[in-house]
């Protein structure tokens, strides 16, 4: 299997990261909502999408 050095380095960096605040996920999100207030780029923001449930079919019904 071929590895990708940058999938590689990605991988590192979100390890060290999440070491850093010892693998608690609350600490690692506040720190990262904190990285996005503080940065010049522009995020946003979409509405979620809709989902569509489709009806459940009953299997001992269709195989009369």
């Amino acid at each position: 299997m071929w590895d990708d050095p940058i999938v590689q380095d990605i991988r590192t960096l979100r390890e060290e990261h999440a070491a850093r605040f010892n693998f608690k996920i609350k600490a690692i999100v506040a720190d990262l909502m904190k990285q996005q207030e503080n940065s010049r780029a522009k995020f946003v923001s979409l509405p979620p999408k809709k989902t569509t449930f489709l009806p459940k079919i009953d299997s001992k019904k269709d195989a009369k």
